[in-house]
């Protein structure tokens, strides 16, 4: 099973969150549904990427680059380049 890094925006804050899952419909549903503490009444969020990749370690790995920018306006113009 293929695993994920997703970027979501938070509709209310603008704010970015990224992570990696096997299952991006749940993982949604779980951020929008309070579910996740650190995006718990954020929502709702929006995907606006994803990348799949073979290995969980390469999704992580892809994880932790995006994460190393810190600046949002850095990784959304990164997203939309690719």
């Amino acid at each position: 099973m293929p695993f994920f890094t997703y970027i979501l925006q938070s509709s209310t804050t603008g704010r970015l969150y990224i992570g990696h899952t096997q299952n991006l419909q749940r993982r949604l549903h779980e951020h929008n549904s309070g579910q996740t503490r650190s995006t718990r009444n954020q929502g709702p969020w929006k995907l606006l990427y994803a990348k799949r990749f073979n290995t969980r370690a390469e999704a992580v790995r892809f994880e932790q680059q995006l994460k190393r920018i810190k600046k949002p306006h850095r990784i959304l113009k990164l997203i939309r380049e690719r």
